[in-house]
C-alpha cells in the first residue's frame, strides 16, 4: 500500500469516524445516565456550585473524542475534494518548459477522466479519457508512488514515431512553427538558447522546446489499447514514453487545467503566471 497523501487522509478520516462513532454508541450513552444520576444526587445533596461544576466536567467526553468530532468533518471534505475534484501538485523540474516552469503550482482536474477511488484508485464512474494535446498528471510506471506531469501525443491505436525531433503520428509530421531563441529565467536559466517552437498537434496548439544538435531518443511503436503515449514539451530535457513506454489508463491522475502559483525557489513570486490555464 503506498503511503502517499491520499492513504493518509483515508486512514485519518477512518480512525476519526471510529473513534467519534464508537463513543457516541457506547460510552456518550453512560455519560449522560450518569451525569442525569450525578446531577439529582446533587441537588438533593445540596451541593454547592463550585462542586456541581467539577461534577458536571467528570462527565464531558476526553479530549481524543472532542477532537475527532471536530477533525472528522474536516478530514472528510479534503479528502473529498481531493480524490474527486481537484488535487493541487507542484512541478519540481523543467521537463515541461516552456509550458509549466520550475515552481510552479498547478490543479488537477480529478473528475474528467472518470471518478475514482482513492488509495485502491479503482474507476467507478467514467466520465471521458484523455484528448490529443492535454497535459495530464499520472503515476509513473516505473514507480507508481511518484506522479509525473506530461503531454498527451499517442491515444489507443496510434502509430507513433519521433525522428530528427519531429512527432509523427499516424504517418504525419506533427507541424512546428519556429518562434526565435528562448530566453529563460529563474532555475530555468538553463534552457536559455534553445530553439522555441509552436507545435500543431492536430489542431491542438502549444510550445515546446529542442536543443538543435544534442542527442536524442528515436523510435516508433503502436499505442495498445487502454495506454497512451505522453512527451514533455521539453523534449531534449525529459524522460517520457521514449524511454518507459507508454501510460496505462490505470495510473491516470488527472488533467492539469491551471496554475494557481508559481514560486521559483530563491527567485521569487512570478505573479503573472497565477491564474494561467494550462493549454
Amino acid at each position: 500500500m503506498r503511503l502517499d497523501f491520499p492513504t493518509i487522509m483515508v486512514m485519518l478520516v477512518v480512525v476519526t469516524g471510529l473513534i467519534w462513532a464508537v463513543d457516541a454508541a457506547f460510552f456518550a450513552p453512560r455519560r449522560r445516565l450518569a451525569e442525569t444520576k450525578g446531577g439529582a444526587s446533587d441537588a438533593g445533596n445540596g451541593v454547592e456550585a463550585d462542586d456541581a461544576l467539577k461534577t458536571e466536567s467528570a462527565y464531558h467526553a476526553p479530549k481524543v473524542v472532542e477532537y475527532a468530532r471536530s477533525f472528522f468533518p474536516i478530514f472528510l471534505i479534503v479528502l473529498v475534494l481531493r480524490s474527486f475534484v481537484a488535487e493541487p501538485f507542484r512541478i519540481p523540474s523543467g521537463s515541461m518548459m516552456p509550458t509549466l516552469l520550475i515552481g510552479d503550482f498547478i490543479l488537477v482536474n480529478k473528475y474528467g477522466y472518470g471518478i475514482r477511488l482513492p488509495i485502491i484508485d479503482t474507476k467507478i464512474v467514467d466520465l471521458g479519457s484523455p484528448k490529443r494535446g492535454d497535459v495530464i498528471v499520472f503515476r509513473s510506471p516505473e514507480n507508481p508512488a511518484t506522479p509525473f506531469i506530461k503531454r498527451v501525443v499517442g491515444l489507443p491505436g496510434d502509430r507513433i514515431a519521433y525522428y530528427n525531433k519531429v512527432l509523427y503520428v499516424n504517418g504525419e509530421a506533427a507541424e512546428q512553427e519556429s518562434l526565435g531563441t528562448f530566453s529563460g529565467t529563474g532555475s530555468g536559466t538553463s534552457m536559455s538558447g534553445a530553439s522555441l517552437r509552436r507545435e500543431n498537434l492536430g489542431g491542438h496548439l502549444h510550445e515546446l522546446l529542442v536543443q538543435p544538435g544534442s542527442p536524442t531518443l528515436e523510435g516508433k511503436l503502436v499505442v495498445p489499447e487502454g495506454n497512451y503515449f505522453v512527451l514533455g514539451d521539453n523534449r531534449d530535457n525529459s524522460r517520457d514514453s521514449r524511454f518507459w513506454g507508454t501510460v496505462p489508463d490505470e495510473l491516470l491522475i488527472g488533467r492539469a487545467f491551471m496554475i494557481w502559483m508559481s514560486w521559483d525557489w530563491g527567485h521569487g513570486i512570478k505573479w503573472s503566471r497565477i491564474g494561467d490555464s494550462i493549454q
